[in-house]
Parts: C-alpha cells; structure tokens; sequence
C-alpha cells in the first residue's frame, strides 16, 4: 500500500487538458470551436499572429491592433477577443464577421495551421526556458486549468516532454522556422522585440503593409502610442483588469449579445467557466515581461535537461543563435 507521500509522487499534478485528434488543448475550451479553427480557410487579405503560448502573442497582438487603430488601445476585452480573435477559442465564426483589417490569433504548429500563400503570417518565438515559465504562470493563475495549486517541478516534466497544451514548443517552433523564408511570413523572436522595440514595430508595419510604417514614421506621436499601448505595463494594468470585467458579465447580457463568437459563448455560458470565475480576481494574463525570469525558477538539473534538448532539436539550424545570449 503507498502512503499519501509516494502516491503524490507518482502522481503529479496535471493541468485540465483534452485530447482532440491527438492534439492536446486547454479543458474548458469548446472541442467544436477548435475544429472550426482548423477549418477555416483564410481570405486573401487575412493577418495571422501565430506562437508557441506565451512567447509574446497578447504583445503582438496589441502592437498590429495599435498599427491598425493609429495608436489607440483596446476598450474591452470584447474588444480585443473580436478584433484579434484568438480563434481556437472563440471559432471560425469570428474571423469570418471580423471587422477588418485585424488580425486571428492561434497557437498551431505549421501542418494545422489554416494556410494561403495569399495570407499574411508573423510568428513570433520565444526561449524556451522563459517560455517554460511564463506558461506555468500563466497555468497556475487561470483558474480553468484547475491547477492552482501546481508545482513548477511537475510543470516542468510536461513542458519538456511535450505535454502540455497546444503541443511541443520545439515542434512547433521547427515547423514555422522552416517557413521563415516564405514571402509571405514574417518570423521574429521576443527577445528582438524588447530589445529594439521601434525597429521592430516599424518591420511588423512594414510587412502588413508600406503604408502602415509611412504612417508611423511620419507620425512620431502615433508610433510612440503605438508603443506605450502595447507596453507591458499598460497591458498589465488595462488588459487584466479587462478580462476580469468580461467574467462578471450577467449571464443574460452574454446570451444575448450576438458579438460574442458561439465558441466564446459556450465557454462564457457553460459550467467551465463558472470554474474559471471562482478566482478572475486572480488571473494574471499578463504578468512580467521580461526576458532572464526562467534563472529565477530552474534548478541546476532541469537546466541542464533543456539545455540539452535545445541543442539536439534546434541542431543544424540558426535557431541555436538566436538566444546566445539569453539561455
């Protein structure tokens, strides 16, 4: 018979995930709004923000609405969950009647992702290490996950090994590295970004369009809005208090509104997310920012583990020098 302590050992802590296909996504997200996501066939003139979680997607995601908004941030989180639907979540439906221009949000590797050689796509990659723990933040502080209470050590077991939701980091980092060449797709890294912030918007602008840098680089008060609306500590402060908002939203007013996507809707109506709202308070979607945090969690052995698969699964690729510096 094993005391409590073995058994707790044997089994860690594990998020709230489902299976769909063979891929893993969060539990309370709607299994026919994942599907619909990977039905939709993208338009001509369709921008995707494509990550790994939490390398940078919500930062992405509020500089190229700042670029299309000339500066001004997002009202709501209804807001920002239609003008840049993450799609997985909310369904097909949404980019289907999304005011445009605006951008579709998704987590996918290369081979799931709705693709056009028309389409417009920017993936964005993060270090793995920071990635790690970002995600696990981002895991415990959402109460849908039901992982309040999980430990780093067993985060970390599923991180390196793949499990998690949305997939392996390094297969889907490889899968969009292998496209970044594509005429079509714009690949840059976290860590460029919050070095050489300016450079970096003015290169997001210029791939959705010439016109959108001319804009920004004859306006300076316009490109520093740009900036400072999709800087950390406005997101932090505007879009956390946002989201905390939309869960105190009655029931009716959700029902009744026909701009909330049906996958949004499920999710915002269904006995989920009355889990999910048990702690909003506490839900921390964006937390700190900051490139160097994963020095502040991994112990000697778990960096020697990730180390060590950074090396075997980026080897052959220039993937290995873009974080040098940072790992």
């Amino acid at each position: 018979m094993s005391t409590p302590s073995k058994e707790k050992a044997q089994k860690p802590k594990i998020p709230w995930y489902q299976d769909v296909d063979g891929f893993r996504i969060p539990g309370m997200f709607s299994v026919e709004a994942y599907k619909s996501a990977l039905a939709y066939k993208p338009r001509p003139d369709d921008l995707f923000i494509i990550t790994y979680p939490k390398c940078g997607t919500t930062w992405v995601q509020n500089i190229v609405a700042c670029i299309f908004r000339e500066g001004k941030p997002f009202g709501s989180a209804l807001e920002f969950f239609t003008e840049t639907p993450f799609l997985e979540m909310t369904g097909a439906e949404v980019a289907e009647k999304m005011k445009r221009p605006g951008a579709i949000k998704l987590h996918l590797p290369f081979h799931l992702t709705p693709w056009s050689s028309e389409a417009k796509y920017i993936f964005v990659a993060r270090n793995p290490k920071d990635c790690c723990v970002s995600f696990y933040h981002h895991t415990e502080s959402m109460p849908g996950y039901c992982f309040e209470d999980g430990d780093f050590d067993d985060y970390f077991e599923l991180f390196i090994n793949g499990e998690v939701d949305f997939g392996d980091y390094f297969d889907t980092t490889l899968s969009w590295w292998d496209h970044r060449n594509d005429p079509n797709v714009l690949f840059i890294t976290y860590e460029q970004l919050k070095k050489d912030t300016i450079n970096n918007v003015l290169k997001i602008a210029d791939f959705i369009g010439p016109e959108y840098k001319e804009k920004l680089e004859k306006n300076e008060k316009m490109l520093q809005d740009v900036i400072h609306h999709s800087s950390f500590n406005f997101m932090k402060e505007h879009l956390n208090k946002h989201l905390t908002e939309m869960s105190k939203i009655p029931k009716e007013m959700i029902r009744n509104n026909p701009d909330i996507p049906a996958g949004m809707r499920e999710m915002l109506l269904g006995d989920k997310f009355e889990m999910m709202k048990k702690d909003a308070t506490g839900m921390t979607f964006v937390r700190k920012g900051i490139v160097g945090d994963w020095r502040n969690h991994f112990s000697p052995s778990q960096n020697a583990r990730l180390e060590k698969k950074f090396r075997e699964r980026f080897a052959g690729t220039g993937l290995l020098d873009l974080w040098k510096d940072d790992m």
